[in-house]
């Protein structure tokens, strides 16, 4: 059945579960450092390795910076709350429970406004808190680098106790066919969002920020179905196809008379599939209760307040100021969120580039490149410095765009800056008359008949011979420069 067949029998309800690293300088509950990349195990201490007597003292920037996401995602700030202990065993928690919020989070009863196809669709917050991450458990051995077939298991406490906000949205029905364009372009917004608040780098690549996707499906009036939960989706496209397949999978349960059982999935990046996890847990298996080290959470009114009134430009409101700057249609910024390029372009024009320049190459050869390695603009291997430079040599007619593509290749791939590369390929454009003057020559000479219909007055004709003097240059010639000598070199004026 193709899916839209299915979505004239099933409703998809479709909630997000997100999970954002902070960028604090140190740990939730201890003063280790928080660096990206570190050597495995080389940034704990007695606290969040939980050894016997170590107790937790709260991050206040931390704080800080959960009831800043808050409050630009329109909640509610508690004026009084308390973390609470999530128990369950699992080898990357080395406390076996995990320092949380339940019945009392931080920050409640938010929206975020999301656009899709022209409509604006809110999504509602149901809750943001703050809690410890977990460490990082690798599997080797095995040919999947999951558990099952590894030989042994090797665990990371390097990220134990880093500050982690988690922001669940409440359940989203509605949606029909559009559910995993609007599951995508939320997570995209959330993610503008808190870049824009300066409290994570949410890079999904590094696991700053990562998704659960949880899915359902119903048929017309009835009850809302089982859900499940797709674990840790690390990319924007992966958000929207994990919703897309869990939509495919469960109608194809359904229509056979089977039921779906709540449980964790894994997405396949591979695949573009969901494979089975573990059932999930109810909160009474966690066995919550008040974390007894830790003093209550009571925000003082005044503090939030200010907080409120320092929060940045909301990205939707940026995107309107850009778009008039930029003079594009609202059609083109829509596309340029849905690739995540506004802060790149921003950045790149703010390096020097024109606004048309930056888009070109972002939007263009560099996202379709994003695209085949599946990652984000980010992470494809170039900088907005080094594309403002690279519009600059196109700009002072030092290369072409066909050379400039060639140039960007270099770039991405690691040669160097455009003009480094530019340098050692030999890529720069020819339009010394002396160099070229032979080419004109030849080209004239291998295409008499040509060269009569210019002298005739048929200067349209012109186009070919130039074609083939950038033939024979390969590419290097300014075609400008080019047409001016064939012209001069026939007595065309």
């Amino acid at each position: 059945m193709s899916y839209e067949e299915i979505l004239t029998r099933y409703e998809p309800v479709i909630g997000l579960e997100t999970h954002v690293e902070l960028g604090t300088a140190t740990k939730m509950f201890c003063g280790c450092k928080t660096d990206f990349g570190a050597e495995p195990n080389t940034q704990v201490c007695p606290v969040c390795l939980a050894l016997p007597g170590a107790l937790p003292v709260m991050n206040r920037a931390a704080i800080e910076a959960t009831i800043r996401i808050g409050l630009a995602l329109n909640c509610d700030i508690a004026e009084w709350c308390r973390m609470a202990r999530k128990n369950y065993f699992y080898p990357d928690m080395p406390k076996n429970f995990q320092t949380s919020q339940y019945d009392e989070p931080l920050c409640v009863d938010g929206y975020v406004d999301v656009e899709v196809d022209g409509v604006t669709h809110r999504i509602g917050i149901e809750r943001v808190h703050i809690e410890e991450d977990t460490g990082k458990t690798l599997h080797v051995g095995g040919a999947t680098g999951r558990i099952h077939g590894a030989t042994e298991s090797l665990v990371d406490y390097n990220r134990a106790g880093i500050p982690l906000v988690e922001i669940v949205t409440k359940p989203v029905p509605g949606l029909g066919g559009l559910a995993p364009e609007i599951a995508k372009a939320y997570v995209a917004e959330l993610r503008d969002i808190i870049r824009s608040l300066g409290v994570s780098d949410v890079r999904m690549e590094q696991g700053s920020m990562r998704c659960d996707v949880n899915t359902s499906l119903n048929r017309p009036g009835e009850e809302w179905g089982t859900r499940t939960e797709t674990k840790n989706v690390n990319s924007l496209r992966s958000v929207e196809r994990a919703v897309r397949s869990e939509i495919i999978r469960q109608s194809a349960i359904l229509d056979d008379g089977g039921k779906i059982h709540q449980e964790t999935r894994h997405f396949h990046e591979d695949r573009g599939d969901t494979s089975p996890g573990r059932s999930k847990e109810t909160a009474t298996d966690y066995r919550y209760f008040p974390e007894p080290d830790l003093v209550p959470i009571a925000p003082d009114p005044a503090w939030v307040a200010t907080l409120k009134a320092a929060l940045p430009e909301k990205p939707s409101a940026k995107r309107a100021r850009l778009r008039e700057e930029w003079g594009i249609t609202e059609l083109d910024m829509q596309s340029v969120a849905n690739a995540g390029a506004v802060e790149i372009i921003e950045e790149t024009i703010a390096a020097g580039a024109s606004p048309a320049g930056a888009r070109k190459w972002w939007m263009g050869e560099l996202a379709r490149r994003a695209n085949e390695l599946n990652v984000e603009l980010t992470a494809v291997g170039a900088t907005p410095a080094q594309v403002a430079a690279l519009q600059k040599l196109v700009d002072e007619g030092k290369l072409n765009d066909k050379l400039a593509r060639t140039v960007l290749e270099g770039v991405v791939a690691g040669e160097g800056d455009p003009a480094e590369v530019m340098a050692a390929r030999g890529l720069e454009v020819v339009n010394d008359t002396g160099a070229l003057t032979a080419a004109v020559d030849e080209a004239i000479a291998a295409n008499p008949d040509i060269a009569a219909k210019i002298r005739d007055g048929k200067i349209a004709a012109a186009g070919a011979l130039v074609g083939a003097v950038m033939k024979t240059t390969r590419g290097q010639a300014d075609a400008k420069t080019v047409r001016e000598l064939l012209l001069e070199r026939l007595g065309v004026s």
